[in-house]
């Protein structure tokens, strides 16, 4: 669970993920189960911030049954799908969910 404090702080890219949400027609569990994602691993670094994003959103919408493709995620977040792929099994990782093995 994240505090109000953390999601005050990261309000911009709060918006920004349910902006990209928008654009991927995602259900409200996949946004949910993103931003607590994204929360989890905010990096210190801006630049990093986008794919960190687009790596939760990919991981939330697969947690939620919702799934996206890589691609599809890198292009309504503007990122590469290697920002995506790099990223997304650490995130589920981290907050203690275990990523899938296909």
């Amino acid at each position: 669970m994240h505090s109000a404090r953390d999601r005050i702080e990261y309000e911009p890219w709060l918006e920004e993920l349910e902006t990209v949400a928008d654009r991927l027609e995602l259900t409200s569990e996949a946004r949910s189960c993103a931003a607590d994602l994204f929360l989890t691993d905010v990096p210190d670094a801006d630049r990093s911030k986008r794919a960190v994003l687009a790596a939760s959103l990919y991981a939330g919408s697969l947690v939620a049954g919702d799934g996206r493709t890589q691609g599809a995620v890198a292009d309504a977040a503007d990122v590469s799908r290697l920002s995506i792929q790099s990223r997304w099994k650490e995130l589920l990782e981290s907050a203690g969910l275990e990523p899938p093995r296909w």
